[in-house]
């Protein structure tokens, strides 16, 4: 029962019914938590990033760049790459079938340019539905994925710019369930993504990036028009240091700052919900910069942090840690990150850990997260 429960209650969150009602009050002014559908599409999707904080738009690139910053990719010295990932999701919460997987990928048809593909796709497992009367009506599992293709070009020998299309569907319910009628929700986005890259050639510098991901329309789950959910449009931005020692040793500090390009919620009455739904997605983005009741200081704390650290020997070995920052008054994930990698020839491996923190029920449900990541690489 307690599993199912948990399960149900993600289920709610990952609708997006509080999108407009999860608030909590500093002095005299509301503060509420900017939340989406398909928050999937902002949950780390490799080993590699995940071990450093969930940074990752001006790191060198990999196979899974088109997650992070696609405008990357056509720098990299590999002619492809592949990538899978497996990420067992809140198992600290003993929920055994909640999973994400992703797989992504690369070809540079010339030295210029670069095609990419990825996919991820995220599992709530199996859950039993009741209605009121806590009645038996049937169970199903919950499924998401996105797919996506991109394309992303030097614009010259320091600067890249990307381009990607994504498919999104979210099939959380279906039929008639307490008086609602659900179906699956479809929707389509797109990324635009930036990239400079100032390594020497002995592989230090100073490179960063900039991107907007996710800008698309919103996302409903039932027939009523006024019912639709945003998607997480994001705006990032990255800068990555690296530090090459001799031929054998380098390191790379990496600093992300992410904003959610989605409305702040206002109160919970009718005329305020009715309100926040109705905004147009153009329309939304651009008030995401300046609709928090408490202003700028309010948007400031939308804005999430990451930071992280990657060492390498010989190319052959890493190790990583990095932290992730989220504002109490905005969600408050807040927890530390570690990782190694290994690779041999054109084989990858990379795992991911998060670290516990908090106790009872401020206990992070994140805790003991692991990810494991498979890479291939083509010369």
């Amino acid at each position: 029962m307690k599993k199912a429960t948990l399960k149900l209650t993600a289920l709610v969150m990952l609708l997006g019914t509080g999108a407009a009602t999860t608030a909590q009050t500093s002095g005299n002014v509301q503060l509420n938590t900017v939340t989406t559908a398909v928050p999937f599409l902002r949950i780390s999707p490799d080993a590699r990033s995940a071990g450093m904080g969930d940074a990752g738009i001006a790191t060198a690139p990999d196979a899974y760049s088109g997650f992070w910053n696609i405008a990357k990719t056509p720098f990299s010295a590999k002619t492809s790459s592949i990538g899978v990932t497996y990420t067992p999701w809140l198992s600290d919460l003993n929920l055994k079938d909640v999973f994400l997987a992703s797989a992504a990928g690369y070809y540079k048809p010339d030295e210029n340019s670069a095609i990419s593909l990825g996919l991820r796709y995220f599992s709530l497992g199996d859950i039993q539905f009741t209605d009121a009367n806590s009645n038996n009506i049937g169970s199903k599992r919950p499924r998401e994925y996105a797919i996506d293709l991109g394309y992303s070009r030097k614009l010259s020998s320091k600067d890249g710019l990307g381009i990607a299309v994504r498919y999104i569907s979210s099939d959380l319910a279906s039929g008639a369930i307490n008086g609602v009628t659900y179906k699956k929700g479809t929707t389509v986005a797109g990324d635009l993504h930036y990239f400079h890259n100032g390594l020497k050639e002995d592989g230090s510098g100073l490179s960063w990036g900039i991107t907007l991901s996710n800008l698309g329309g919103k996302i409903s789950y039932t027939d009523n028009a006024t019912q639709k959910d945003y998607i997480p449009a994001n705006l990032g931005a990255g800068i990555a240091y690296t530090k090459a020692f001799d031929a054998d040793n380098k390191l790379t500090f990496a600093f992300d700052l992410n904003k959610l390009l989605v409305p702040t919620p206002g109160d919970t009455s009718a005329a305020s919900l009715a309100a926040y739904r109705s905004q147009g997605v153009v329309k939304s983005w651009i008030n995401s910069f300046s609709d928090a009741p408490r202003g700028g200081s309010e948007e400031i704390k939308e804005i999430t942090g990451s930071i992280g650290a990657e060492y390498w020997y010989k190319e052959q070995f890493s190790f990583r840690a990095g932290y992730f920052y989220e504002n109490p008054d905005k969600g408050n994930r807040q927890y530390f990150t570690v990782g190694a990698g290994l690779k041999y020839n054109t084989f990858g491996l990379n795992f991911a850990y998060l670290v516990p923190s908090g106790t009872g029920v401020n206990r992070n449900p994140l805790s003991n997260t692991l990810r494991f990541s498979l890479i291939f690489d083509v010369k």
